[in-house]
């Protein structure tokens, strides 16, 4: 029997995934972190359209090579917001006004897409604003008109049960569609937990082990 081939291991995940996910019909974003750009050559041959990198060097380099939506959903530093939107068409992880600033005046030929970052607990080391802050940020955000915000996004808290967390993250995601009837959409769940994120309402999911297999660190 011959050796599977790595384009056939990838085609295999894929298909898998899209398969789970199909009657939710999310937009799919193959988190391609860490893996080579032969491994984002690959699954875009195979019809993957968006990918997610958490940093920008690795974004940049990855992007120039492989045409396709960019995402970028790492932890945003001030200094290296030029470079991501150099890049990312869409940026997952926005929690602060300056940035939002700084994102705004930024030279593009188009919008920015964003996500505003909720955190469920205040876990300064995982990033997002409490709820409290949320539709405060979203109001600024929105009168801005080099950006485009879609929604909100969230990653559950490390000591919170996962359907408990999704299931609040759900509820804010209702209030915030009523404020913000213009960006419905909600980007939450990843490897281990997409299918419940996508029980609770989640649009956009970022996958990644599930369809490259564990993580290549270089």
């Amino acid at each position: 029997m011959a050796m599977s081939t790595r384009r056939d291991e990838l085609e295999l995940n894929l298909r898998s995934v899209e398969a789970e996910v199909s009657p939710f019909n999310p937009t799919l974003i193959v988190v391609t972190k860490t893996y080579p750009v032969s491994d984002v050559e690959i699954l875009r041959s195979l019809g993957a359209e968006n990918f997610g990198e958490n940093r920008s060097d690795e974004g940049l380099a990855k992007s120039a090579s492989v045409n396709a939506r960019w995402h970028y959903q790492g932890e945003i530093q001030s200094k290296k917001i030029k470079d991501i939107v150099g890049w990312a068409d869409c940026i997952h992880s926005l929690d602060t006004l300056a940035h939002a600033e700084k994102i705004a005046r930024a030279e593009v030929s188009k919008p920015i897409e964003v996500f505003l970052q909720l955190s469920l607990d205040g876990d300064p080391e995982r990033g997002g604003v409490r709820e409290s802050e949320l539709f405060e940020l979203a109001e600024a955000v929105s009168m801005m008109p080099t950006i485009s915000l879609l929604g909100i996004m969230s990653v559950p808290p490390v000591s919170m049960d996962v359907a408990s967390a999704f299931a609040a993250i759900s509820k804010v995601h209702q209030r915030f569609i009523a404020e913000f009837p213009g960006s419905p959409y909600l980007s939450a769940g990843m490897s281990g937990d997409y299918m419940i994120a996508l029980n609770h309402g989640a649009t956009h999911i970022r996958v990644g082990s599930k369809i490259l297999g564990a993580r290549q660190y270089h």
